[in-house]
Parts: C-alpha cells; sequence; structure tokens
C-alpha cells in the first residue's frame, strides 16, 4: 500500500513537472507583441476593466473596431452571435475599441453586445500593427490560440466560413 502510494506521488510529481515545462517552453515562444498583448488592460465602456490575462488559456477572437467603421459595425452582429454560440467551447471575442470613450459608450447603449470591449484609442492602432495590421485598417481580426500565439489574422469584414474555419483549426 506504502509503495503504490509512494509510486503515485511520484507520478502525480512528474506530470505537474511536464505541465509546467509545456506552459514555460509556450511562453517562452511567444512574439514580443503576443507577450505584450497578455499583460495588458483596457477601461471597458460600461465601467470596470478588462484584463487580457484573465482569457489566457482561451481561443480568443480580437477584434479591432470602431464607431465610424461602416464594416466594423455591419459585423458587430455576427461577432456577438459567434461569441454566443462559441463561449460554451471555451471561446472568447474581444472587441477593442480604436475611438473615444464617448461614442464608444453610446454606440454600445445602442446596440449592445454579449462580447468584452475595450477601449484602446489611439495606443489601439499600435496593438494592431504590432499583431499584423501594417497598414492600420479597420476592422482587424486576430486569433489567438490556447497558448496565447496569433494563428489568424484577416484585414477586413469577416465572413462566417472563415469563423467556422478558425473554430475547426482550434478546437
Amino acid at each position: 500500500m506504502r509503495r503504490r502510494v509512494l509510486i503515485g506521488g511520484v507520478g502525480a510529481a512528474a506530470a505537474l513537472a511536464g505541465v509546467a515545462a509545456a506552459m514555460w517552453q509556450s511562453q517562452k515562444s511567444l512574439t514580443p507583441a503576443e507577450a505584450g498583448f497578455w499583460s495588458m488592460r483596457f477601461e471597458q465602456p460600461g465601467g470596470g476593466e478588462l484584463v487580457v490575462a484573465k482569457l489566457r488559456g482561451k481561443p480568443v477572437l480580437l477584434n479591432f473596431w470602431a464607431t465610424w467603421c461602416l464594416p466594423c459595425v455591419t459585423e458587430m452582429p455576427m461577432l456577438d452571435r459567434f461569441q454566443l454560440e462559441q463561449k460554451p467551447r471555451g471561446w472568447e471575442v474581444v472587441g477593442l475599441a480604436i475611438d473615444s470613450p464617448t461614442p464608444v459608450r453610446e454606440f454600445l447603449r445602442q446596440r449592445p453586445v454579449s462580447f468584452a470591449v475595450g477601449l484602446a484609442g489611439a495606443d489601439g492602432v499600435d496593438l494592431g500593427q504590432a499583431l499584423g495590421n501594417t497598414g492600420g485598417g479597420l476592422p482587424f481580426s486576430v486569433v489567438f490560440d490556447r497558448s496565447g500565439k496569433v494563428v489568424h489574422r484577416k484585414l477586413g469584414l469577416l465572413q462566417p466560413p472563415e469563423l467556422q474555419a478558425w473554430v475547426a483549426a482550434i478546437s
């Protein structure tokens, strides 16, 4: 009996060490932009703070948008549906508004969404560029896998088949 407990304890410790090593390795392989993203915090339009680190370990669809961007506004209902459909599978949608707080708050009062929205302002342009949006256009979407790495990018209006392909590739 004692031997079984000892062997089980050693096995559990080895498994824990393996998980820790894998997490360290995945952290080590993040680009500076990816690592920087996971340490960010954003004010939310309704109050409170969006702490990106709390989303780590989940697939995340990050969408850069603005209230004055017609394609951005057009895809918001689709992103909202995607959040509702994919949340049970662990996905999170995050919208980063490249806009002033007042128009974002007014927009979301008229058209609420179920996903988290952060107020990135002009700093969001720099973040988007660091994550691959070299032209600075909107909308711009980035998909992070569970390890925190960027696996997909899209400049322009998203389409449902793209979202489905991304889910299939990650899930």
